[in-house]
């Protein structure tokens, strides 16, 4: 399944295109993709077109587009994209060949490309689109990140050096204070991004909603308005695993299998260790870690497998040639050499290496 990085890219090469852009056409090619849609397929089609998009925003794994209808509604509204496993936004002319697995085709005017059509693509149909009501957030601030740029990519040179100091310097300190510094430098360059963006001031009113689909969802490391302290606190409060913990997206979004082993081998952190036995220092590194390696990602395209995990322009991603644990199963560990070893993990696996990665009071290999 897309994960944060993913979804930041897919909504990053969509954000130019579809701000202000007014939707003049919608066809639903299979009903099954709007499950998720309260209501008739007319519905959607008819509450959609004549609309003005405002922009495309993330929270997470999660993308929606609020609008303003061409006919008033008693709540603001928002297109809700659920990529589910398989799920694609595409960028395609007018007269292009049609997607062979496209499921609902949007044709929009946009400012910057003129006439353009958005095709959602699903193989599996796990994913869908709704239209859904939105609500206040509950902080007052932005609901998620709607910049006209990708997350991470530096907006001056300086920034460009800060982004790249801090990424590097959470690859190799292991003091928790020294740690906590480069946190706070990776989320404030995200913050000053936000905010140029218009997200924390003087925001307009769609900022500050967020689709009921997506109200239970919390905010992602790389959001301005995360709140570390309470997100250890709650994590330190939990009796199970850490990377359970690490996948409940009420505790925190945007993190899936791939990276939260990438972020526990960062961290060497044993995948089951006991959220009750960490310090807060403790906590404090893997969260570094965590958005360290999402910056890392998202500076390479996100991770591809295979054809389903593309751009709006169906192009993959290469943070896969970066992973030291995730799917390297047999392969020296980069660190100590030490064989990655794949374990069954609920319904999946975690990558992990038996060295760098004990659970405190495990005998060592």
């Amino acid at each position: 399944m897309p994960e944060l990085p993913e979804v930041e890219v897919v909504r990053a090469g969509l954000q130019p295109v579809v701000a202000g852009a007014v939707i003049t056409g919608v066809d639903v090619l299979d009903h099954r993709s709007l499950k998720r849609h309260h209501g008739p397929s007319d519905d959607f089609v008819d509450r959609l077109v004549g609309g003005t998009i405002d922009a495309a925003v993330r929270r997470g794994k999660f993308l929606w587009f609020p609008f303003e209808p061409a006919a008033p509604h008693e709540h603001p509204l928002a297109l809700v994209a659920h990529l589910g496993m398989s799920g694609q936004v595409l960028l395609r002319s007018r007269d292009a060949e049609p997607d062979r697995l496209m499921r609902i085709r949007l044709d929009v005017d946009s400012p910057a490309l003129g006439p353009v059509r958005l095709a959602f693509v699903d193989q599996r149909i796990f994913g869908s689109m709704a239209l859904d009501e939105t609500v206040p957030t509950l902080d007052g601030r932005a609901a998620g990140f709607s910049a006209p740029r990708l997350l991470g990519s530096p907006s001056s040179e300086a920034a460009d050096a800060a982004q790249q100091t801090a990424v590097q310097q959470v690859a190799v300190q292991q003091v928790a204070g020294q740690q906590a510094a480069v946190q706070q430098a990776a989320v404030q360059q995200a913050a000053a991004q936000h905010a140029a963006a218009g997200g924390q001031t003087d925001a307009p009113a769609w900022a500050i909603r967020v689709p009921r689909q997506v109200s239970h969802i919390a905010r992602d490391p790389l959001d301005p308005a995360f709140d570390e302290a309470r997100v250890i606190t709650r994590l330190l409060a939990r009796r199970t695993g850490v990377k359970r913990a690490l996948l409940d997206q009420g505790l925190l979004s945007g993190v899936g299998n791939i990276y939260a082993d990438e972020s526990l081998w960062a961290a060497r952190v044993h995948p089951e260790q006991p959220t009750a036995s960490f310090s807060r220092a403790r906590a404090r590194v893997l969260l570094a870690e965590v958005r360290a390696v999402l910056l890392r990602a998202l500076g390479e395209g996100g991770t591809s497998f295979d054809a389903q995990y593309v751009n709006v322009n169906g192009q993959s991603g290469y943070f896969a040639h970066s992973l030291a644990a995730y799917g390297q199963q047999g392969r020296p560990c980069p660190r100590c050499g030490t064989a990655i070893v794949r374990e069954a993990f609920m319904n999946r696996s975690s990558h992990l290496c038996p060295r760098c990665q004990r659970v405190p009071g495990s005998p060592r290999t």
